[in-house]
């Protein structure tokens, strides 16, 4: 009898922590849209399509929400992935840890979100006063999350949405995608993927009474210790790069 072919073992292990990332990743995600959303003025930072939709609402004239916000975050959004597309391409062509680097600028611009909402605006919620400068910051550095997680290319985790994702889940399901070897890992990817939008909006509604300033760094040392431990992975257990 023939063994079953698959990966060996260190690939394995390698693509269980690329997957653990990953959903990590969209948690933090999820977190950061449930608390633009409740707490700056019913705004989107990473969800671009949701934002689309609240631009053509305040065009029409229809909705609460003025068309400067969501004008501003789509623009800090694509201002913060042409900014990864640019940047990031060089430390990929080295191979010197480019994806915790990414991380790590992320990280710093959501810090610099909540320091200034806590400089301009104490530690309350800024759902009465929204400020577009901490709007745009937290766009951009989406933005730069959405360059990342494309530049990973990690299956059926992009880390901001989850319809492509949901509907890739129900295929499978239904018997429409042949099966392969991979086809476990892919749908293991594409439930964290959905289930890990839904999880970051309850953290990101449960931290909401912190106030925004807080919440928004909470979510930027999560990103920050991610980093970290990629490279420290790498540097003191000899590990491959988890993404590269």
């Amino acid at each position: 009898m023939s063994e079953e072919s698959g990966p060996p073992p260190s690939a394995e292990r390698r693509e269980r922590r690329r997957t653990v990332v990953m959903a990590t990743l969209t948690v933090l995600a999820g977190a950061s849209d449930a608390v633009s959303f409740l707490t700056m003025g019913h705004v989107f930072t990473a969800l671009a399509t949701g934002n689309v939709l609240f631009l053509s609402f305040a065009v029409a004239g229809e909705g609460q929400t003025p068309v400067a916000r969501p004008a501003i975050a789509l623009i800090a959004f694509v201002l913060g992935a042409l900014a990864g597309a640019l940047t990031t391409r060089g430390l990929v062509a080295r191979h010197r840890h480019w994806f915790a680097a990414a991380l790590a600028v992320e990280g710093a611009f959501l810090a610099l979100a909540g320091a200034t909402a806590l400089w301009r605006h104490g530690t309350g919620s800024l759902a009465q006063d929204p400020d577009n400068l901490v709007i745009a910051i937290v766009g951009f550095a989406m933005g730069l999350r959405a360059d990342t997680a494309l530049r990973a290319a990690v299956p059926g985790m992009p880390t901001l949405l989850a319809q492509v994702s949901l509907v890739r889940l129900i295929h499978g399901l239904s018997g429409a995608v042949p099966a392969t070897p991979e086809r476990h890992m892919i749908r293991s990817r594409l439930v964290a993927t959905v289930a890990g939008i839904f999880v970051g909006g309850v953290l990101g509604s449960l931290i909401t009474p912190w106030g925004t300033g807080r919440a928004l760094l909470t979510i930027a040392a999560a990103v920050l210790v991610i980093a970290a431990l990629d490279v420290l992975l790498v540097r003191y257990r000899r590990v491959p790069e988890l993404i590269g």
